[in-house]
């Protein structure tokens, strides 16, 4: 909730399920993080998370950014480099996303999802030459192979290429153009546009992420200037039975981008596990989108910042929907270990990959199983190999 210009949310104790409140301007994350760990308390029979203090999920300011002011960025690189190591998951406020761009968007996304199902099959994803772009249907993947497939529908949009963009004719599928419905007057423009205010939120994001690290605040410019990676907008329909534990909205899994920035509506259902090993609730919180780390950002770090896994269980009883943009890195990025998260005592884990080759080969596992017909070779022979 808000109260006036400060945001303010509870911290469920273990031991009770009363909720006590603090204010972000008062919130110091360095503090937090030296306090022992909480007993986990009980778990809800609905298949509900452990009841943890959500202190472990911090709130990251990012007004710094704007303002420049040196001690106050220093502050913020500090408390953000705590976030991604300790949790791999924060929310940002003072964001600098309108508002108006994420109702909007919203709006078209629960138009979208109304139509009927042969409407919406009309863009399928397997109809596009560009991986996952355009509608993903109800229980299409699973994040989680142990478990039925997941209980959310999704329409996905990528960077808005021209058919002659010459990476897309070299065949190189993460790149091209989108798919788009017909009649339905606006979509096109809300969810593009909001597509690009997550573009420029996430470069702000590398920012930020470069000085946590003792970098130069553009080293990741150049990296991330032809991004690969999506916008998922997401449908959940109300869970039925929440005693199943083979299904979910989407299962346990890690991302495989370099983050995700998550908007979600007020159904909740987000969890996260901890360190411990216990799940916790990430609920919606006014004014923040929710950022979790990715695969890719792990490898880069020699996993000095963590990737953590999470899940979805709608128990709202009504539709849930939220916003997913997987920030990815330049199809043609190498990553490897960055300066400073590796030492004689502390060598690279991981050897180099090609970033968008390693992320795409993780997408079609998902998505496409044996793989998506028109795939070009380097999309089956990475240049780069990689870890399993």
């Amino acid at each position: 909730m808000i109260l006036g210009n400060t945001a303010i949310w509870p911290v469920i104790r273990s031991e009770t399920i009363d909720s006590d409140y603090f204010t972000v301007s008062d919130y110091n994350w360095q503090m937090m993080r030296n306090k022992p760990t909480p007993t986990v308390g009980s778990q809800d029979t609905s298949r509900g998370a452990h009841r943890v203090p959500f202190f472990q999920i911090p709130v990251i300011d990012l007004a710094p950014l704007v303002s420049k002011r040196k001690s106050e960025v220093a502050q913020m690189a500090r408390e953000l480099d705590s976030a991604c190591a300790d949790t791999g998951f924060f929310y940002v406020a003072n964001h600098g996303v309108s508002a108006t761009v994420i109702t909007e968007s919203y709006t078209q996304s629960q138009k979208f999802f109304a139509q009927p199902e042969s409407v919406k099959r009309e863009v399928d994803f397997r109809r596009s030459s560009v991986i996952v772009r355009g509608y993903v249907p109800l229980r299409e993947t699973h994040a989680d192979i142990a478990a039925k497939p997941d209980l959310h529908e999704a329409f996905e949009v990528g960077l808005e290429l021209p058919p002659d963009d010459p990476d897309y004719l070299a065949g190189v599928r993460a790149y091209g153009p989108n798919q788009w419905p017909e009649g339905l007057p606006g979509f096109r423009t809300a969810v593009y546009a909001y597509y690009e205010e997550m573009r420029v939120l996430g470069e702000r994001l590398f920012q930020a992420f470069a000085l946590a690290l003792g970098l130069s605040p553009d080293f990741f410019a150049d990296k991330i200037d032809k991004p690969t990676g999506y916008l998922r907008m997401l449908h959940y329909p109300a869970h039925d039975n929440l005693s199943d534990e083979s299904s979910w909205g989407i299962g346990p899994h890690t991302d495989y981008e370099c983050f995700t920035i998550l908007s979600q509506d007020d159904a909740g259902g987000l969890q996260v596990q901890n360190s411990a090993g216990a799940w916790i609730e990430a609920p919606p919180i006014a004014g923040t989108f929710i950022v979790n780390l990715g695969d890719i950002m792990a490898r880069w770090t020699n996993d000095r910042y963590q990737s953590t896994p999470h899940r979805v269980i709608n128990r709202s009883g009504h539709d849930r929907y939220s916003m997913a943009h997987f920030f990815g890195a330049n199809y043609h990025t190498i990553v490897e270990c960055l300066p400073g998260c590796h030492d004689p005592d502390n060598p690279p884990r991981y050897p180099p990959v090609v970033a968008g080759e390693w992320a795409l080969e993780n997408v079609i596992a998902a998505y496409y199983g044996d793989g998506a017909p028109g795939l070009a070779p380097v999309l089956r022979e990475p240049s780069v190999k990689h870890n399993p």
